[in-house]
């Protein structure tokens, strides 16, 4: 394992203009980033759909296929500007599927990501931000919807694909309720996470969605420190005035739970820099 002395500043979930529901070039988070006085930020956006013939299956939503090395390009080309000013990284949030992990796994493979963040985005072949998802359903479809979300996660875990586990209870984020759903899904899932040593990401987007509050709940934070699961940072800023928000709240929280330390990653190496 591999510490550093000195605390630092940073953000590892950034989006920008490219997957066509974010706004702004990525220049643009870079320049917020050093504004807020980040030691590091990290550009994660969405990954192609890979696996479909079209080259954007799904504008707005992700990249096109063509725009991957490009985007990889322009990153490590901005990289290599703001050096002295700013660290920058490459990284990457990738969609989980389990039936596609192979393919997404020689797409990242030509890349030199300094991480990647895994992120189940759907269940059932719906979307966890779909509103009307819940309508309908019978208290057990709820636990079992719950259940697989968290089955997901553990088989993203396990894939060994990726550094950081997105957001890992953003089903919550347009159905409050998903938190009371009662179930040892969770429980089970954290030590999975935990025994693949994958960290997960406290995730300040929620508070934008009906949850309003961080991914994941501060109970969920609390027994992933009892698991040693590790934590990181990201705000998860689709507008360049999202970048690094509520850090140092997160950071004094992390504190009041018993963490003292979180993780960066740099080459896919995890380093743990004290809170």
């Amino acid at each position: 394992m591999n510490e550093l002395k000195t605390p630092l500043t940073f953000d590892f979930h950034t989006h920008h203009e490219r997957c066509g529901h974010a706004k702004k070039p990525i220049r643009d988070y870079i320049e917020a980033a050093i504004s807020q006085g980040l030691t590091i930020i990290g550009i994660a956006d969405h990954s192609p759909y890979f696996t479909y013939e079209e080259d954007q299956a799904f504008p707005g939503i992700a990249m096109g296929k063509s725009e991957f090395p490009k985007y990889v390009t322009e990153v490590l080309r901005l990289k290599e500007e703001y050096s002295g000013k700013i660290e920058v990284l490459l990284g990457v949030e990738s969609d989980f599927f389990p039936e596609h992990v192979e393919a997404y796994r020689r797409c990242f493979a030509p890349y030199p990501f300094d991480y990647i963040i895994g992120s189940v985005h759907k269940v059932d072949g719906v979307s966890i931000f779909n509103k009307k998802r819940w309508n309908g359903l019978t208290h057990e479809q709820k636990v079992k919807s719950k259940e697989t979300y968290y089955s997901l996660i553990e088989q993203s875990a396990r894939s060994g694909m990726f550094q950081i586990l997105g957001h890992i209870d953003a089903m919550k984020g347009f159905y409050p309720a998903f938190s009371d759903i009662q179930t040892e899904a969770v429980e089970k899932t954290l030590q999975i996470i935990a025994e693949c040593d994958v960290a997960i990401e406290v995730n300040t987007s929620g508070k934008t969605k009906a949850a309003g509050g961080w991914y994941p709940s501060d109970d969920i934070l609390e027994r992933a420190l009892y698991y040693g699961v590790k934590v990181t940072f990201g705000s998860d800023a689709h507008t360049p005035e999202r970048v690094g928000e509520d850090l140092e709240l997160v950071r004094r929280r992390l504190k009041e739970i018993g963490f003292i330390e979180w993780a960066i990653f740099r080459q896919k190496k995890r380093f743990l820099t004290p809170l």
